[in-house]
């Protein structure tokens, strides 16, 4: 009988076809070291760390009024890194309470131009920034922009500051990825994971595009790099997802392209310009396809114009389904918004569209979006009069004090009626049902019969709930 070994070593050499990789080239980015005896080394990232930590300064803010700072405000969501929208402001050492926030942040130019969150110096009294190597500066803040949670600051010294890049191309799925912070108010400490993910909404803005990353990233990373292997800036640290307050290796970075559109501006102008249409827009779901006979779930669909905007000067109608913009094709409303609001105010934009089955293309002048909107408040009340249809108690709008003269309200929804599984809320005034006007529960019912005679599976109601309209199908089979 041979021995273990033996059969092993003839197992090996009955394979003729089997291939050996190839061990001394560990990575494509990282050449792994091979020592005398040709074993390769573990992989490391020594030489790109010691290249872009010194661009990274720890930043330490007094905030104005920490008791009424707007992070204390913020609902408890997943929690983010403390200091964000999600959480207190993160103590000055730990254990330590304070009016001190702690993040991070890195030089963007040689001249003290320095990326941050917004939320890290949001109310800050005074912004102490440190290097790398100990030395301290005061900051004064250039601008920020919270509907994507940037800020640039700068310092002014005579000295010539070491800066890191933006990366030109977005990150891959699987790249190796190098977060560099102020972790615990624990400076220069640098961690290493991969991109999970690209095109996260964990629903902080209508410009949400998040990439995750599984480093870990803690208390006091937020405005921080997250570097690739070629030390460039793939993102800037933002939050986390963490139950327990702690990394649990699910984290958000803005994207680099972001970050430079942002920068740019508050350097420029100390506030961001964004292009606008004036509509409100929503993503089509299958259902939404299926009802309005659309081939794919792709675009925007707009659910309301505002008068005398670019969009209802440009032609554009309720109802149309924007599949791109400047030829690129648009998947969803997060794309259509990024895509208007990247573009300058008085720039055209030649919009693709699906109206009524046909596609059309239609050119938008765009406005300056509007930095403050006016606010409606409305009463709720009960019905005189109500009517039940797919299962939604009805009432006339005009029947009811303060919801108008139009449209019909929901007062009820039955909890066993397929409108109880849709997104419909006690309180939404109908406004038209397959793009028609209603303004009785009779006309909300007859709209439905007629498209169930034309074999129809769902009804496309068109909904007002405060000062937002938005589309809702409710299966009528």
């Amino acid at each position: 009988m041979l021995p273990l070994v033996a059969l092993i070593a003839a197992a090996w050499l009955a394979i003729p076809h089997l291939h050996v990789p190839d061990l001394r080239i560990a990575s494509p980015a990282l050449a792994a070291e091979v020592d005398a005896v040709g074993v390769p080394a573990p992989i490391g990232f020594a030489d790109v760390v010691e290249r872009v930590k010194p661009a990274v300064v720890g930043v330490r803010v007094k905030i104005e009024d920490a008791a009424s700072s707007e992070t204390d405000k913020a609902p408890q969501k997943a929690p983010l890194l403390p200091g964000s929208p999600f959480g207190p402001p993160a103590p000055d050492k730990p254990g330590h309470d304070s009016g001190i926030a702690l993040g991070s942040g890195f030089f963007v130019s040689g001249d003290g131009y320095i990326v941050t969150n917004n939320h890290v110096v949001a109310n800050g009294k005074s912004i102490e920034v440190t290097t790398a190597g100990g030395k301290s500066y005061q900051a004064k803040i250039v601008g920020t922009d919270a509907k994507t949670d940037l800020a640039l600051v700068k310092v002014s010294a005579t000295v010539d500051f070491p800066f890191v890049r933006l990366a030109a191309e977005p990150p891959r799925i699987g790249d190796w990825v190098l977060p560099v912070g102020n972790p615990f108010g624990l400076g220069g400490t640098v961690t290493a994971g991969i991109v999970s993910a690209r095109g996260r909404d964990i629903g902080e803005g209508p410009y949400d595009d998040f990439i995750q990353i599984d480093a870990p990233v803690n208390v006091g990373n937020s405005g921080g790099p997250t570097f690739n292997v070629r030390g460039e800036v793939i993102g800037v640290n933002t939050a986390i997802f963490s139950p327990s307050g702690g990394s649990v290796g699910v984290a958000f970075d803005i994207p680099a392209e972001t970050v430079k559109f942002v920068i740019e501006q508050l350097k420029a102008q100390g506030h961001v310009t964004r292009g606008w249409i004036g509509v409100q827009i929503q993503s089509v779901t299958p259902a939404i396809a299926d009802a309005m006979g659309l081939k794919t779930a792709d675009g925007a669909l707009i659910a309301h114009i505002e008068p005398d905007s670019p969009a209802a000067k440009g032609g554009i109608e309720v109802g149309d389904v924007i599949t791109s913009v400047n030829g690129a094709a648009v998947t969803g409303s997060r794309d259509l918004a990024r895509s208007i609001a990247e573009m300058a105010p008085g720039s055209a934009a030649k919009l693709g569209i699906v109206r009524d089955g046909q596609n059309k293309m239609l050119t938008v002048t765009l406005a300056k979006f509007p930095q403050a909107a006016a606010e409606a408040k409305a009463e709720k009340q009960k019905a005189q009069r109500e009517t039940s249809v797919l299962g939604l108690t009805l009432a006339p709008a005009s029947s009811m004090p303060g919801m108008g003269e139009r449209g019909v309200v929901i007062t009820g929804i039955d909890a066993e009626s397929p409108s109880a599984e849709t997104e419909l809320q006690i309180g939404d005034v109908i406004v038209d049902v397959g793009r028609r006007a209603v303004n009785s529960p009779a006309d909300v019912r007859r709209m439905v019969e007629e498209a169930r005679a034309q074999s129809k599976r769902a009804a496309l109601l068109r909904i007002k709930r405060g000062d937002t309209m938005t589309f809702v199908a409710v299966p009528i089979a």
